[in-house]
C-alpha cells in the first residue's frame, strides 16, 4: 500500500509580496523539514515527483515558487522547447533575491507545526546553485546540492556554510565543464562539512521526465548516497529509502 502523502500550498510573505510554498506531509503528518528546490522548469511534474519519494522517505517537503516576481507558478514542458522558455525565465531571476526568497520559505518550513527539527535544503539544477546560496545564507541543517551550474563560482561562500553539504556535478556536463566540477572538488577535499560527488552522467541527470538528460544508472547511485546523507543528517526515525 502507497503511503498516504498530503499536500497544500502555504503563503510566505516577504517585502515585496507573497508566494506559493507547496508542501507535502508524509504518512503521520510530521517529520524533519526539506526544502526543496525547483529546476529551471518550476514546480511542475519532476520537483512534484520528488518531493513525493522524500514525503514517502518521512520528510516534510515544501517547494517555493521561485519565478513567483515575474512569472507566478511557471512550469514548462521537459523538451527543448520548454528549456529555452525556462532558460529565458532564468534571465530575469535575480539571484540575490531568489536566495531570499528561498531563506524566507526556509523560515516557514521551520515554522510549521508539523516540523520536528530544523530544515535541511535540497535543490536541482538551478535550485542547486540556490540550495548553495541558501546553505551560506541561512541556517540549513544540512544540505543537498545537485548539479548547480554556478556553484564553481560561488566558492567564496564556503566560509558562510556551516551545515553539512553533498555536491553532485556529471562528468558530462554541457553546462558546467568537468574542470570547474572538479576545481570544486579539490576546494573542498580536505573540508569535513563538503562531500563532493562527479557521477559519469550529463546535466539534471535525476530527472525521469526529461528523456535528454536522464540517466537511470546515475540518478540511482546518486539517490542513494543522498538518502544515506539525510539519514545521517536529517533523520526521520525510518529505515533509509533508496
Amino acid at each position: 500500500m502507497q503511503p498516504m502523502i498530503q499536500q497544500r500550498c502555504e503563503s510566505v510573505t516577504v517585502e515585496s509580496g507573497s508566494f506559493d510554498l507547496h508542501v507535502w506531509l508524509p504518512e503521520g503528518g510530521r517529520g524533519p523539514g526539506l526544502l526543496l528546490i525547483q529546476e529551471i522548469f518550476g514546480v511542475g511534474p519532476y520537483i512534484r515527483a520528488v518531493a513525493e519519494r522524500l514525503a514517502e522517505a518521512g520528510y516534510v517537503v515544501a517547494a517555493p515558487d521561485v519565478f513567483w516576481r515575474f512569472h507566478p507558478n511557471w512550469v514548462a514542458e521537459h523538451d527543448e522547447a520548454g528549456v529555452q522558455a525556462s532558460m529565458a525565465k532564468v534571465s530575469q531571476l535575480n539571484p540575490e533575491l531568489a536566495v531570499a526568497d528561498c531563506k524566507a520559505a526556509l523560515r516557514h518550513l521551520d515554522g510549521l507545526a508539523e516540523v520536528d527539527s530544523r530544515a535541511g535544503v535540497i535543490g536541482f539544477c538551478m535550485g542547486g546553485s540556490l540550495a548553495f546560496g541558501v546553505a551560506a545564507a541561512g541556517d540549513p541543517r544540512c544540505c543537498v546540492s545537485y548539479y548547480g551550474s554556478t556553484v564553481p563560482d560561488m566558492l567564496d561562500m564556503i566560509p558562510e556554510i556551516r551545515c553539512p553539504t553533498l555536491i553532485y556535478f556529471g562528468d558530462e556536463d554541457p553546462y558546467i565543464p568537468l574542470a570547474a566540477a572538479q576545481r570544486v572538488e579539490t576546494a573542498l577535499a580536505d573540508d569535513p562539512r563538503f562531500t563532493v560527488h562527479i557521477e559519469h552522467a550529463g546535466h539534471a541527470f535525476d530527472n525521469h521526465e526529461a528523456p535528454m538528460f536522464y540517466n537511470e544508472a546515475a540518478a540511482k547511485v546518486a539517490w542513494t548516497k543522498t538518502m544515506a546523507f539525510l539519514a545521517e543528517h536529517l533523520p526521520t526515525g525510518r529505515a533509509t529509502a533508496s
